[in-house]
């Protein structure tokens, strides 16, 4: 993961709340990478072992993991999202 995109965002499909996640970093002009484990076994054993979670979607800023969805939207309502992205850089 480059230094300029510190968002790394594990998916699945169909998933509701992947997208939600998506289309909150687009709003906020966050650039992310996205890993979609729909189909790759091996990413799902690494997911597990940076996060130790299995629902999705998963989002990491840098190395810490910081939950799902509603784990996201709760840093952004409270200003907290933008102070770890600038953490980052």
């Amino acid at each position: 993961m480059a230094d300029t995109n510190p968002v790394t965002l594990y998916t699945t499909e169909p998933c509701g709340f992947c997208t939600a996640a998506k289309s909150l970093l687009r709003e906020r002009g966050i650039a992310y990478e996205e890993i979609d484990l729909a189909r790759d076994a091996a990413a799902r054993d690494s997911l597990m072992e940076r996060t130790g979670q299995m629902t999705f979607p998963q989002v990491l800023i840098g190395e810490r993991p910081i939950g799902g969805f509603r784990e996201l939207l709760a840093l952004d309502r409270d200003g907290s999202l933008e102070k770890l992205l600038s953490a980052q850089a």
